[in-house]
Parts: C-alpha cells; sequence; structure tokens
C-alpha cells in the first residue's frame, strides 16, 4: 500500500512536535479530506487545537523554534516558524459541536512514521455544508462521492468476511 503522506518534512516535524508534547488536536478540513481519501487539493492544512493557551501546546511550538500569535483584529490566531506558513489554526468548526464534542469523531490515520487524529469525513462534510462558502459548495459532491464509495467498500469487505 502507498504511504499516506501529504506533507513535506517541515510540516511533519510541527506535527511530531505537537505528538512528542501530547498536544489535544486534530486535523480537519480538506487536508484531513485528503488523507481519508478525497481526490482534492487543498492550500493549508487546518488544525483545530483544543486549547490555545495550553502549556503543552507551548511547548511544543518551542521545542522545534515556533511561537504562537494570538489573533487580533481580523487576523486569525498563526504560528510563526519557517515551514508552517501551510498551517492554519481553526477555533471553531461551522456546524459542528464544540472541540470535547467532535473528539468522539476523530479516526486516526498513520501518515509516514506518525500517527494523526483526524476528523471523520463525515463530520468534514457536515462543517462545510454549514459553512455553505462557494468554495465548500464545489468540493462537497466530490467528499460526497468518496463516503459513498468508503461505504460500499466496507460493505465488500464485510461480505467478504462472513
Amino acid at each position: 500500500m502507498a504511504e499516506n503522506n501529504i506533507f513535506q518534512e517541515a510540516e511533519l516535524r510541527f506535527l511530531r512536535a505537537l505528538l512528542d508534547h501530547r498536544v489535544d488536536f486534530m486535523l480537519v478540513g480538506l487536508a484531513a479530506a485528503t488523507l481519508q481519501g478525497a481526490p482534492v487539493v487543498t492550500q493549508d492544512i487546518d488544525l483545530w487545537i483544543s486549547d490555545l493557551t495550553d502549556k503543552k501546546f507551548q511547548a511544543a511550538l518551542r521545542s522545534i523554534g515556533a511561537a504562537y500569535v494570538p489573533s487580533f483584529g481580523l487576523n486569525p490566531p498563526a504560528i510563526a516558524l519557517a515551514g508552517s506558513e501551510l498551517f492554519d489554526l481553526v477555533t471553531h468548526m461551522s456546524g459542528l459541536e464544540s472541540y470535547n464534542s467532535e473528539k468522539k469523531n476523530i479516526t486516526f490515520i498513520p501518515c509516514g512514521e506518525i500517527t494523526l487524529p483526524v476528523l471523520t469525513l463525515e463530520r468534514i462534510v457536515k462543517s462545510k455544508e454549514a459553512a455553505n462558502r462557494e468554495k465548500d459548495r464545489l468540493v462537497l459532491p466530490i467528499l460526497k462521492d468518496v463516503l459513498k464509495t468508503l461505504a460500499a467498500a466496507k460493505r465488500v469487505v464485510g461480505r467478504a468476511k462472513k
């Protein structure tokens, strides 16, 4: 099976630091959908961090020479580090519950040498439906087709095991 890795080394280093410091986070958005088999392209990697003020998050950033930049004005929270430009810090997801409520909807996906917590494709679809932006409406048919394909594959595997 091909390696499921959509990240460059600098991005993996950052994700590895989050995991090593036991930061409570999940990948969301189209990067998360891609890891689940969606044939889509995205320009960013959305991370939903449970608590941006958590000392473990701050320690993970320091361990790789990064810093957290809180939101100000119209600018969202960000990470200051070369190689982290693609990461967007998400503080909520349209149409979904709180981070703690959505934790039950995480799947774990191997990605290179690490395994990442990823919001399930079903919940990503729900959020994109609720956000209802033009870019979300354009990608929703693809995401829904992937869900149908995955469900059909699961049924076939289930029948084969009987």
